[in-house]
């Protein structure tokens, strides 16, 4: 198979021209602009292209498959003539299904969790030796990359993201994914610009439950009213199995889960993580695992990158960075890190980066979310505004929404930097949450400063 990624360079396109590449196919690929970690990992495999730029004359009908990345431009000349020689265009998500149709397709989709989610069910079938291929949004401890496709293995495990499939396919990416195992988190509003009511939010993720393969299952959070409206109204040939909070209780700081009269202490702790790990569970019970396989194998979980990763700690502090962006999010991972340290204190910084975020009709769904931290700091750039094409926003009316009063609302990331050094954190734990790097600070660095 031939086949060529206009824009290989994105995070999840390379990635998947890699997992092919691995497959054995003949990758070749274009991008106007490629950045690390993605050039090197591209170089490695010798997929880097010879320079920068698009080359129409790449494009031939000796091609099987174009696969057409969301950074390309509708006008990009490579499509163009694509589209002119008829070969046929795959978004990303399109090929992931065309590369797995013959096989048992687990997708994990909702607002928040998905990646955390599907890293605790890779890591409980790599644990168990069980081969799957796989596509989850963060590199993983334990995988080589972000995407594994083989001829052999008899199950996918996808993450499943509502996001747009490319510039010429509007599909939310988990439409077309067809999964015989669906588990969803909860729905959040999220990704304002693409979908800009909370009921057009919604019903992307009821077309997704109608994708389920007959006989299939749908795995569903019973404490979000809307996937409880959502699983009532399933067709009858689907499996509906609700799930909670994994049993537990507290000790010394650990989350210690009791089942079936075993105990199993854990490495993760916070109720939003022992809610997905109890949904995982029931993932890998229709898989053909048991509950007691699952959870000895969850004792070794720390974690996916970027969801309540300990950057740092010493006697009576821990730095946390966290992928929180959204308001529900914010609030459960604040809510978890009070509930897990009860004798230390909690800073939180959060900055706003997402389109929706930085959109003052959607920052009043941020009331309160900051709520269970001692010291809470939000941090934004104007110039990600301008970038985005959004109106400016002051500090003042960032306070209102998130209606606290002693909100500290910074825009100078160095000014933030400096904060933070001057903190006490004697008995305080700091929790840094944002889809970004606060203007490009190495927050790996800065907390080893801090501390």
């Amino acid at each position: 198979m031939r086949v060529h990624f206009i824009a290989i360079g994105g995070s999840a396109m390379h990635n998947l021209a890699i997992a092919l590449h691995l497959k054995g196919f003949h990758v070749t690929g274009s991008d106007d602009e490629i950045f690390e970690p993605s050039k090197t990992r591209l170089q490695k495999h010798g997929l880097l292209p010879a320079k920068e730029g698009w080359n129409p004359q790449a494009i031939t009908t000796e091609l099987d498959a174009i696969i057409l990345g969301m950074h390309a431009k509708k006008d990009n000349p490579e499509l163009l003539a694509a589209q002119q020689l008829g070969v046929k265009i795959y978004s990303y998500p399109e090929y992931l299904y065309e590369q797995t149709k013959d096989k048992k397709r687990v997708v994990i989709g909702g607002s928040h969790g998905k990646t955390t989610t599907t890293a605790m069910v890779m890591h409980v079938l790599k644990t168990m030796a069980i081969d799957f291929d796989y596509m989850v949004g963060a590199q993983l401890d334990g995988f080589d990359t972000m995407v594994k496709l083989t001829r052999e293995a008899p199950i996918a495990i996808f993450e499943g993201d509502e996001y747009l499939s490319s510039p010429i396919d509007l599909t939310p990416k988990f439409h077309w994914y067809k999964p015989h195992i669906a588990m969803l988190t909860g729905i959040a509003w999220d990704h304002m610009n693409v979908f800009p009511t909370w009921e057009n939010y919604i019903s992307q993720f009821t077309k997704f439950a109608q994708r389920i393969e007959n006989q299939g299952a749908l795995i569903y959070f019973e404490g979000d009213e809307e996937l409880r409206k959502l699983a009532k109204n399933q067709k009858q040939a689907l499996q509906v199995i609700p799930y909670n909070t994994a049993p537990h209780q507290l000790k010394d700081g650990q989350a210690i889960v009791g089942w079936e009269r075993k105990t199993y202490p854990m490495e993760i702790f916070g109720e939003h993580n022992l809610q997905n790990m109890n949904g995982a569970r029931l993932i890998c019970e229709q898989l053909g695992l048991t509950a007691h396989d699952f959870f000895t194998a969850m004792q070794s979980f720390k974690g996916a990158s970027k969801r309540l990763q300990l950057l740092k700690k010493k006697e009576g502090t821990n730095i946390y960075l966290d992928f929180a962006h959204s308001p529900s999010k914010l609030q459960a991972t604040t809510k978890a890190m009070k509930e897990q340290f009860t004798n230390r204190a909690l800073i939180a910084v959060m900055e706003l980066h997402t389109f929706s975020s930085l959109n003052k009709a959607f920052l009043p769904q941020y009331k309160n979310t900051m709520n269970t931290a001692d010291k809470a700091i939000v941090y934004y750039n104007p110039d990600v505004l301008e970038h985005k094409g959004l109106p400016a926003l002051t500090p003042e009316e960032v306070i209102v929404a998130f209606g606290r009063e002693d909100l500290q609302v910074m825009t100078d990331s160095l000014e933030l930097v400096k904060w933070l050094k001057q903190q006490n954190y004697t008995d305080t734990n700091l929790l840094i949450m944002t889809s970004g790097n606060l203007s490009g600070i190495n927050l790996k660095d800065l907390a080893e400063e801090l501390i």
